[in-house]
């Protein structure tokens, strides 16, 4: 057992440090702790555990959000939320702060997916904010952390992942478990902003009347009429997760090429092309970390490392908290997708002997893992923000600080606070 460890530690990171793929990496590590059994046909074993982990009806589930994300990233609603945000909070100091942060939860929450809200929020909110006085850095490093939430307020691929990964975990609670965790984590980034004093030089507009918040509100009610589309379709019984997005992609093709027409249809071919690449890269990540799985559990190693962790310490406490700092370095180093695949069935098992509720700590190690999009030096959301914002990650990262610490402030609170995830599903019986 040890030496599959060993192998499957040495060849991954070797396999990263040639710049060999994550999916190839993970895939290539196993088939050689495979093959190190001797007794069993690893070409055989990879290529069956790669082909079943992808064979699941759930995971249709991600193409179709993945697309439904393209559309509505290039459909115009950006800039509807944007308006909708400036009335609710655009009237107080600093308020373009506020509106960005709010604007990214909303974008997020109706696009799932950070790297869009990062684009096309980041695009309309930085130059703004820099015409206004902001500094272009700290806005850079607020428009990167504040587009994660989208991740944690469903519609998100990744709690999809998780729940094919964890085994017996229902989408329609996970979804539900994100809804106020993502809005604390927006909330502290908002207190982040006013307690550093982060404010422009803009004049102090007025409180907008009942009848412009309204006017914003129905002007956005399309777009985010989505989440109540897919929640309440799921909840209510009417579709499944998978059914939910493929009426996310006809809902949003509707608004984007009928409703706002602010794309022309040529762009539609382009768009499938990228949903396209997308699915492929997470689908051949899912099958290849599948076949590590079947190795881990093979030679019994989530469980030796659940003893080991519980050997350290009988506090709840403190194993959650290493569990966390592992998580952090890991989300630093290794994109999301990947590293749910890897360390949901190391860390799930051990967590449940805490007896933590494994839809709290899907939560959990989501938030965690949003964390390393926004820290290099594989920060994807980092990189596309500093791109828009035509900064480096060099300036970005003392600004940067005060938000990490309003997200891990958020992690600790989803952590040791189960309601903050489970309340909600609890209550709509999920």
């Amino acid at each position: 057992m040890d030496v599959q460890i060993v192998l499957i530690i040495v060849a991954f990171f070797t396999m990263l440090l040639m710049n060999v793929p994550v999916a190839i990496a993970i895939g290539g590590a196993a088939f050689i702790a495979i093959l190190s059994l001797g007794d069993t046909p690893a070409s055989y074993v990879v290529a069956l555990r790669m082909s079943s982990g992808i064979a699941k009806f759930s995971l249709l589930a991600i193409p179709f959000f993945v697309l439904a994300g393209q559309l509505m990233g290039e459909g115009g609603m950006a800039r509807r939320l944007i308006e909708f945000a400036t009335t609710l909070v655009g009237h107080l100091k600093g308020g373009l702060a506020y509106v960005c942060t709010l604007t990214c939860m909303l974008f997020g929450a109706i696009s799932g997916s950070a790297t869009a809200a990062v684009s096309s929020i980041g695009g309309m909110m930085i130059p703004e904010m820099q015409r206004n006085g902001y500094d272009r850095d700290k806005s850079v490093a607020l428009t990167t952390t504040a587009a994660t939430t989208g991740l944690m307020i469903p519609p998100s691929n990744v709690m999809i992942v998780f729940a094919v990964v964890a085994g017996d975990v229902s989408v329609g609670a996970l979804f539900l478990a994100g809804v106020l965790p993502g809005i604390l984590t927006g909330l502290l980034l908002m207190a982040a902003c006013l307690v550093t004093g982060f404010s422009g030089d803009e004049q102090a507009s007025q409180r907008s009347s009942l009848r412009e918040v309204s006017r914003a509100a129905l002007a956005a009610a399309p777009s985010l009429l989505l989440i109540v589309i897919v929640l309440g379709g799921i909840l209510g019984g009417v579709f499944s997760a998978t059914e939910a997005a493929a009426i996310a992609v006809l809902y949003a093709f509707l608004l984007t090429f009928v409703v706002y027409r602010e794309a022309p249809l040529s762009a539609l071919p382009q768009m499938l092309l990228r949903a396209g690449v997308t699915t492929s890269v997470i689908f051949l990540l899912i099958g290849a970390s599948q076949a590590m799985s079947w190795v881990l559990v093979y030679q019994n190693i989530p469980q030796t490392i659940s003893l080991t962790l519980l050997s350290l310490s009988s506090n709840p406490v403190v194993i959650l908290l290493i569990i966390n700092a592992v998580l952090l370095v890991v989300g630093a180093f290794m994109d999301m997708t990947p590293a749910v695949l890897i360390f949901t069935p190391i860390f799930l098992p051990v967590a449940m002997e805490l007896g933590m509720d494994p839809v709290q700590f899907g939560i959990m190690i989501i938030v965690n893992l949003c964390i390393g999009l926004c820290t290099p030096p594989v920060g994807t959301c980092l990189f596309i923000g500093c791109g828009v914002g035509k900064t480096t990650i060099a300036r970005v990262a003392w600004p940067m600080i005060p938000f990490l610490i309003a997200m891990v402030v958020a992690l600790l609170i989803i952590t040791y606070v189960p309601a903050i995830s489970l309340w909600l599903p609890k209550a709509l019986g999920q």
